[in-house]
């Protein structure tokens, strides 16, 4: 049976006869469906006209992402460490080509995923790569199909690898996530932090909203909250979820004087 995937968010569902009734992600406040409704594909028809590619970010780290755009439109990154590769989150099209190339470059030995936004094919993935997955405790019930690659962790940190740091950072999702890398940028850090903190057009600030597509705000308690979880932590460049952005440099800066300016306008 086929395992049918939501057009709109790119999230993978069961295998089943027919394609599910709706897809709960994109029917939650923070998604959407476009004016042509509830589409479905899978894996086998997307094999053809779409394909994988990659950019190398600075050293020991990839992008790799769907061309032409699908679903939301995310790239995953690829990390490269002396403890082993981590693949942070997730994008729906798997194929031959991007399973080898994985493989030439290490294989993984962790996969993380923000938010459920970007759950995606995630259980193909850590089959094909044999790797675990580990999700936030607190978003389990988005969680599309149960399997034994899955594991959660709660509380607000979790070492996941050598000296790589999962944080949660709610807001976005209860279970939103972000990930530290303090050997990326030439060893001044790098801070991972999807839709959770949003990089900015501008590609010097960052923002913070319930839902990007739906224009709803997070209030002045969430931004504090993620402003507080970041803070421990030494970064000089963010990578946000799409291609182009990211802050090249004083990250740590650009997020600060990014809170205070949401801070002012949610408190006017």
């Amino acid at each position: 049976m086929p395992a049918f995937i939501c057009v709109t968010c790119g999230t993978q569902y069961p295998p089943s006869e027919a394609p599910p009734g709706s897809c709960p992600v994109c029917v939650d406040e923070r998604q959407f469906l476009p004016p042509g409704g509830q589409a479905w594909t899978t894996l086998e028809k997307m094999r053809g006209p779409y394909l994988n590619a990659w950019r190398q970010y600075e050293p020991n780290l990839y992008g790799i992402g769907t061309v032409p755009s699908f679903g939301i439109g995310q790239r995953a990154l690829l990390l490269r460490t002396p403890a082993g590769n981590v693949l942070w989150e997730c994008i729906t099209l798997l194929d031959n080509a991007t399973i080898d190339l994985i493989k030439g470059l290490g294989g993984v030995v962790a996969m993380a995923i923000s938010h459920p936004h970007y759950y995606s094919t995630m259980v193909d993935w850590a089959h094909a790569l044999d790797c675990p997955i580990w999700l936030h405790e607190a978003d389990r019930e988005y969680v599309p199909q149960p399997d034994p690659s899955l594991h959660f962790w709660s509380g607000a940190t979790k070492t996941l690898l050598g000296d790589i740091t999962l944080i949660n950072a709610p807001g976005h999702y209860d279970g939103a996530t972000m990930l530290h890398w303090p050997g990326g940028a030439g060893g001044r850090g790098c801070l991972m932090s999807a839709d959770i903190m949003q990089v900015s057009a501008d590609r010097a600030t960052v923002g913070f909203m319930r839902s990007y597509p739906n224009w709803l705000p997070l209030g002045a308690n969430g931004v504090r909250r993620i402003a507080a979880t970041v803070a421990p932590f030494a970064y000089e460049r963010v990578y946000g979820v799409f291609w182009d952005r990211v802050i090249e440099s004083d990250g740590k800066a650009a997020v600060d004087r990014s809170v205070a300016r949401a801070l002012t306008w949610l408190e006017d």
